[in-house]
């Protein structure tokens, strides 16, 4: 696969600090699969490489202003989807992005994301159209929720998608390895960050 940096973006989605801190809301949940795949060090070098070789790095975090709520048609069952609704409002410190994966000059926040794919309420697919994009490379929380949401959609949408599996985490190891073997190669190109930094050459 040949991969045009001009023609690229990194979605980096939810590099929150819920998720990705130690006292995070969240990050008990995730912090095991995260260790064993190394995933916020993969992602520095591959937003750094894919930095200096001319791509698009796209922050994607999830917010609730204070007051929101879901479509009660459609509750969120588990505590842990609620605790998350909760706890990742605007305004509150806990969702500030993580100080290693934060936004640079000439990256772009994708702004509106309330659920679990980055295109269902946001500019997302404006944004990457606008700028003659036609890969996307996926990163960040949950690979089976949000990142597999996103996945799935930027497939349907008609983009090369790629899907970094050691730059994403999930719950649960069995989670996260049953996304990664089953679904993420139907719909995606999976690659680990040393596998894009190479084709990025």
């Amino acid at each position: 696969m040949s991969i045009d940096p001009a023609k690229t973006a990194v979605v980096l989605i939810e590099y929150q600090n819920d998720f990705t801190s130690e006292g995070g809301a969240l990050h008990g949940a995730v912090e095991g699969v995260m260790e064993k795949t190394g995933m916020l060090a993969n992602t520095e070098r591959v937003v750094e490489a894919a930095r200096s070789a001319g791509a698009t790095i796209m922050h994607a975090p999830i917010m609730f202003a204070k007051g929101y709520k879901r479509d009660q048609r459609a509750p969120l069952r588990h505590p842990q989807r609620r605790r998350r609704r909760e706890c990742i409002r605007q305004g509150h410190v806990g969702r500030c992005d993580h100080r290693r994966t934060r936004p640079q000059d000439g990256d772009i926040v994708i702004e509106g994301k309330r659920g679990l794919d980055t295109f269902a309420s946001t500019n997302l697919d404006f944004i990457l159209r606008s700028k003659g994009i036609s890969t996307i490379v996926l990163g960040g929380f949950l690979t089976n929720c949000c990142v597999e949401s996103t996945m799935r959609s930027g497939y349907e949408n008609g983009y090369e998608v790629i899907t970094l599996s050691d730059c994403v985490a999930a719950t649960s190891e069995e989670e996260h390895a049953n996304a990664l073997k089953y679904d993420y190669p139907m719909f995606s190109k999976p690659m680990t960050s040393e596998e894009l930094i190479a084709e990025l050459g």
